[in-house]
């Protein structure tokens, strides 16, 4: 499922980045890599939040689609 349906609050583990080879290195610069646990802190008009490795990271809703927890 992507990361934007989990829900706010939610806990999941990255089971894989998808999309061409550009956005997979943006997003996996990022620190969203496969086994990663990310958190959705806030979600906004589909647009989120995330806490990833100690971080907190703002994605629109095209890009969150392409992370699958």
């Amino acid at each position: 499922m992507p990361l934007n349906l989990i829900g706010q609050g939610n806990k999941a583990f990255v089971k894989r980045v998808s999309g061409d080879m550009d956005v997979r290195r943006f997003l996996e610069n990022l620190g969203f890599i496969a086994g990663t646990e990310v958190t959705l802190i806030s979600s906004i008009g589909g647009n989120v939040i995330v806490g990833v490795k100690d971080s907190r990271v703002a994605i629109n809703s095209e890009m969150a689609r392409h992370i699958l927890v």
